[in-house]
């Protein structure tokens, strides 16, 4: 039901999350946008075929949003850092029905000539203490499509919770780029690049 969709790493700003992001994975970013339903704007970087990395912060020229902002990025501070994953669906209704409501309700959502949903929950934290995956339906085309390739690639993702193993028997991924390990809270990714892996945590 589910498929690997994208990474998003929170940051303060854009530009200190785009230069912590290069310099950990020697490649540069590509073109992004705004979000206007959130007051958020991003930065991409192609993994690879309908896969991307996606840099996001509050976009300080936006208005204020009317509800929390997704990805819980109200309550972020500190560093650039692997904040969250996303899963793509092909059935949304599916999905939370899979899933539980913890996920969010669905809500239409565009960027440029982009269009999908996402399920994001009223508070815009996502359950397991926000390592649990997004869920996303594209409604047009994947923007991956449009990103130059960088030559990176998701090669390992670790979600580590201290109910890693519920988490895991609820989402019954089948990739194997997938590991659930029991200790504190935080995702951590392994990108091969082309001059080698690089960790991004």
């Amino acid at each position: 039901m589910f498929e690997f969709d994208h990474l998003a790493v929170s940051c303060e700003t854009l530009d200190e999350g785009v230069q912590a992001v290069e310099a950990a994975l020697g490649v540069a970013l590509g073109p992004g946008g705004q979000h206007p339903h959130f007051g958020t704007h991003n930065r991409l970087l192609s993994l690879g075929g309908t896969e991307y990395l996606e840099v996001i912060a509050v976009d300080p020229a936006a208005p204020p949003p009317a509800r929390p902002r997704w990805f819980d990025l109200d309550s972020f501070s500190g560093a650039p850092r692997l904040t969250n994953w996303i899963l793509r669906c092909a059935d949304m209704a599916a999905a939370q029905e899979a899933l539980g409501s913890g996920i969010g309700a669905p809500i239409a959502l565009n960027r440029g000539a982009y269009r999908w949903q996402m399920a994001v929950p009223g508070d815009g934290r996502l359950p397991f203490d926000n390592c649990h995956p997004a869920v996303i339906q594209w409604q047009s085309d994947h923007p991956a499509a449009l990103l130059d390739e960088s030559g990176c690639r998701l090669s390992e993702l670790t979600v580590r919770h201290p109910d890693a193993g519920a988490l895991r028997d609820r989402l019954q991924l089948a990739d194997p780029r997938f590991r659930f390990e029991i200790g504190p809270v935080g995702l951590a990714a392994v990108i091969d690049t082309p001059t080698g892996p690089r960790r991004l945590a």
